[in-house]
């Protein structure tokens, strides 16, 4: 799947630049390409795996410890 992302973000992007470069750019195709970027982007750092919730978790985890050891 991210393979096929990749390519169709690509092209947004550059048809986004192409079409701002003219004197009177359709807003539509402008939008469009920007739609379609962000869902990209959206769809690829979900896949992403952050290194911080491991030690969030672990926060948590020792602060209910300690909430049950006071009680």
């Amino acid at each position: 799947m991210r393979k096929l992302i990749l390519p169709i973000m690509a092209v947004a992007i550059i048809l986004g630049l192409y079409e701002q470069t003219k004197a009177k750019p359709n807003i539509y195709i402008l939008i469009v390409a920007i739609v379609v970027f962000m869902y990209g982007m959206m769809q690829l750092s979900a896949r992403t795996l952050h290194n911080n919730n491991h030690e969030i978790e672990e926060e948590s985890l020792e602060e209910e410890q300690d909430d049950s050891e006071r009680r």
